[in-house]
């Protein structure tokens, strides 16, 4: 009877659901890209860059002068430079570089603030399937200790069984006030990312049950991954930056040395006495870099800084090389244990749960190997849950990766 009393409230305990406002991660996705402050900075860096190559045509201001060409009077006049079409046609492909490069930079941030957005995501799924689950064995534990206190008092468990119950009470208590906190910081953490901070958010599916689709779908996605970084980075937006820099600073080099070339200089003076007939009258002449020791430098300087922006592309295709490997290799370590949850563990859990229940209602098994047989089979639960989290996200991190 006293078997059938704990069974009872054990039974009786199912876990509460909170009334929620639910979003989904493609709304999520939608309007993050739609609000997020960093994607609004590189509308305003591309806007910068075109008002530059409208103004890439840019010959040097013009000189207004006084001279006395006749030595009687004082004359105006005016003198304009004017560089050769090839340093116009290089400042115009330099300006149109930077634009690409700016179109390329918002490409990043949109990839990052997407990542950053599903991991969030990810972050409160993950942080409700724990307060989900724990509250479940808090309510669990909790009825186990009321039974075992009636059961202590009616001398059919021992001293040891009833502090045993408490302990695990207590822990588990003290886990969901922990999970409950982090799923606060998960709803706050999305909240920012979508310009909602106040809102309480939930995603509004249940993690756990996305598992055994993943599983199944898991193995097939693993093979349509490329092994090499060359095949796999190709559509990598931080790549493409980095690559455009290089392009960006290539187009300055050609920039410094058409400016090396003569230019035109062209004049209208007073050059005449004052009863000439024709006073004012055009002048030609040619601008001559001899100043040759600071077209030297300035090459210098631009040729150092193509070279770097080439090391900088370098440095970038180890970095995502490595992190492509190593977010692959976890795809494949998690994918591997997810099927193994997904077909094994998770089944086998249950049935621990539910035989345990049987056995010691039928007598067979003790107390104290009641409550082996629920740890066990929770913390089975518990790591199935961390697996799937650790899959999406080495998922996530090789989506940002190969820029798809």
């Amino acid at each position: 009877m006293s078997a059938s009393l704990l069974l009872g409230l054990v039974g009786g305990v199912a876990p509460a659901r909170a009334q929620t406002a639910f979003i989904s991660l493609d709304s999520a996705e939608a309007l993050t890209l739609r609000r997020h402050p960093r994607l609004r900075q590189s509308e305003r860096e591309i806007e910068e860059q075109r008002a530059l190559r409208r103004g890439s045509f840019a010959p040097a201001n013009p000189d207004f002068l006084f001279s006395a060409p006749t030595g009687e009077r004082w004359a105006p006049g005016v003198v304009q430079t004017i560089d050769l079409p090839n340093v116009y046609r290089r400042q115009r492909q330099v300006a149109q570089a930077g634009i690409t490069l700016a179109e390329r930079g918002r490409d990043v941030s949109r990839a990052t603030v997407l990542r950053d957005t599903r991991l969030a995501y990810l972050g409160l799924q993950f942080a409700e399937a724990q307060v989900r689950q724990l509250s479940y064995q808090d309510s669990l534990y909790r009825a186990l200790r009321i039974a075992t206190d009636r059961l202590f008092a009616a001398g059919e468990v021992t001293s040891l069984q009833r502090i045993s119950t408490d302990a695990e009470a207590r822990q588990i208590n003290v886990f969901l006030q922990q999970a409950q906190v982090d799923l606060q910081a998960a709803q706050r953490r999305l909240g920012l990312l979508l310009g909602r901070p106040s809102v309480a958010l939930v995603t509004g599916s249940d993690l756990g049950q996305s598992g055994p689709a993943l599983a199944l779908a898991a193995a097939g996605a693993l093979r349509n991954l490329p092994l090499e970084d060359s095949s796999a980075l190709v559509r990598s937006p931080t790549l493409a930056y980095a690559s455009q820099s290089v392009a960006l600073s290539q187009s300055g080099i050609s920039l410094v040395r058409a400016r090396r070339t003569p230019a035109l200089t062209v004049g209208y003076q007073n050059q005449a006495y004052e009863n000439s007939s024709l006073k004012y009258r055009f002048q030609f002449g040619v601008s001559v870099p001899v100043w040759f020791w600071t077209y030297r430098s300035q090459l210098q300087a631009a040729t150092a800084r193509a070279q770097a922006a080439g090391f900088q592309l370098q440095t970038q295709q180890l970095e995502l090389g490595s992190q492509y490997q190593q977010a692959l290799a976890d795809t494949r370590k998690f994918t591997a244990s997810l099927s193994y949850y997904a077909q094994t563990g998770l089944p086998q859990s249950l049935a621990i749960i539910s035989q345990s229940q049987r056995l010691f209602r039928a007598g067979e098994i003790s107390y104290l190997q009641l409550i082996q047989s629920l740890n066990q089979a929770f913390t089975i639960q518990n790591n199935y849950l961390t697996t799937l989290r650790d899959y999406r996200r080495a998922v996530v991190e090789l989506t940002y990766l190969r820029g798809d």
